[in-house]
């Protein structure tokens, strides 16, 4: 068998057919663009809704096993643009509840399955073990929901779960490709912030067409209101907490970047970010900082004071000009005056309410289970957590969130033990991007859909550099 070409083995990319691979694979990503651009602007867009999914899973198969390092930025720009392709093809051709075409970058994520039905034998002798307790601890959440919910309910939350850690895994296995994945995470995170950041911003003040529609058929009036400078920033994606994380990244990695277009992606990075009002992703970026100072040597601190300097003076403008001043000052003092806001309030009540439910099932009420039972009334109520770390216990009980969440602070422990890493700028944002996801559990479900994208893709990132430097020092190589 040709390892190179087999489905469920990757080698190390040499440079040389780094070119070969990605010619075909470009020449594919862009018969998709077409292809849905044709349909979509050419009056059949209704028709993207089943067929886009199945025309993304079909590429990525391909990028998959020919250009494994584009099959990588190729996943992520699904996550980032599926929802404003969604909210347009809505607009365009009629409301579509069940929002079938956002099932595609889910597809093309769970193609790394067959990385997990190849590498699971030996992922453990690798250091997998977190990942192995994540896996279980969630196999053993979807059984429990079959048992309790609607299968279709049960399988449709099971790829919120799963899909992040299947795309951890993947990174972390194929740990001998971690300078070409490096690279890519650099690219796409930087023109994602530039990009993402740039429509936050056009979102805000013109409020397009599109988005104003997907606001009123939702009805979420924490989204803001369908009218320039009332929308609360999502960008193109499907809500703000999403988009905060993942702008947090790009802005994160910018600290160690030198890309020429580096000041204008933190202007529009962090007024987006801003705007998102998202306290929970603050508070995650500040942790994150933090981390990054405490790993830095002297010279690299002294390059992200400067950078943190140079946000400033780039992004206090904006803030303190009318309109976007009057939002973000208002949110602000809710950070430093939180016993006042109501939102705080609301929560707190919310979290002493479900604690109780979260926690007094040892087995859990299964993947899927958001509904209970009100016992005033009888009838089927959504359970709203505002707490990853409760949502675990709820879905997988005592015996499945222990080892989940366990899971992830064996990862994150592991990324600060050691030294090998510590001159790798991207290992060290890396770890810190974990950290500052992992950070906000406490006030959302961030192991989730796109954050948990976010969080496992940086942890298995962070443990695959680890592993990439370990094997250097080992063999002499620096």
């Amino acid at each position: 068998m040709n390892h190179k070409t087999s489905f469920f083995h990757h080698s190390p990319i040499p440079d040389t057919s780094l070119k070969q691979q990605s010619t075909l694979a470009w020449l594919a990503i862009c018969a998709l663009i077409l292809f849905a651009s044709a349909f979509i602007f050419g009056g059949a867009g209704s028709i993207m809704r089943p067929v886009f999914p199945l025309a993304c899973l079909i590429v990525g198969i391909f990028l998959y096993i020919k250009a494994p390092v584009l099959y990588i930025g190729f996943t992520w720009w699904l996550w980032f643009v599926i929802a404003i392709i969604r909210r347009y093809i809505d607009y365009r051709y009629g409301w579509d509840q069940q929002g079938l075409i956002l099932v595609a970058p889910f597809l093309v994520t769970m193609i790394t399955f067959a990385t997990l039905f190849r590498s699971l034998p030996k992922s453990y002798r690798m250091g997998g073990l977190p990942f192995i307790l994540a896996f279980v601890a969630v196999f053993y959440g979807f059984l429990i929901g079959l048992v309790n919910f609607q299968p279709i309910v049960v399988f449709r939350t099971m790829l919120d779960w799963i899909a992040p850690i299947l795309f951890g895994f993947h990174l972390f296995v194929n740990w001998r490709n971690y300078p070409n994945y490096r690279q890519n995470f650099q690219t796409v995170f930087i023109w994602s912030t530039i990009i993402t950041g740039t429509y936050g911003l056009v979102q805000y003040i013109i409020a397009p067409e599109w988005d104003r529609f997907w606001l009123v058929q939702t009805a979420l009036i924490t989204m803001g209101s369908p009218i320039p400078y009332g929308i609360r920033v999502w960008s193109t994606m499907h809500s703000p907490g999403p988009f905060a994380t993942v702008i947090m990244a790009g802005l994160l990695l910018l600290f160690n970047s030198k890309h020429p277009l580096g000041v204008p992606a933190i202007v529009v990075g962090y007024t987006s970010f801003l705007l998102s009002l998202v306290r929970s992703a603050w508070g995650g970026w500040a942790v994150a900082v933090l981390a990054l100072l405490t790993t830095f040597k002297p010279k690299l601190q002294m390059r992200l004071i400067i950078t943190l300097m140079l946000m400033v003076l780039c992004v206090t403008p904006l803030t303190i000009i009318k309109p976007f001043s009057d939002i973000i000052n208002a949110r602000l003092q809710t950070v430093t005056n939180i016993q006042k806001d109501d939102s705080y309030q609301a929560r707190s009540q919310i979290y002493d309410r479900n604690l109780n439910i979260a926690l007094s099932s040892p087995l859990g009420k299964g993947i899927g289970g958001t509904w209970i039972v009100n016992e005033k009334n009888g009838r089927l109520e959504p359970v709203i957590f505002d707490s990853g770390i409760l949502d675990a216990f709820f879905a997988l009980g005592w015996f499945g969130a222990i080892p989940y969440l366990g899971g992830i602070s064996l990862i994150l422990y592991n990324l600060y033990q050691g030294s090998q890493s510590r001159n790798d700028s991207f290992a060290n944002a890396a770890r810190a991007i974990s950290l500052g996801m992992f950070s906000q559990l406490i006030l959302g479900s961030s192991m989730l859909g796109l954050s948990g994208m976010i969080l496992w893709g940086f942890m298995g990132m962070g443990m695959a550099a680890k592993k990439y430097h370990q094997y250097e020092l080992t063999n002499g190589i620096r």
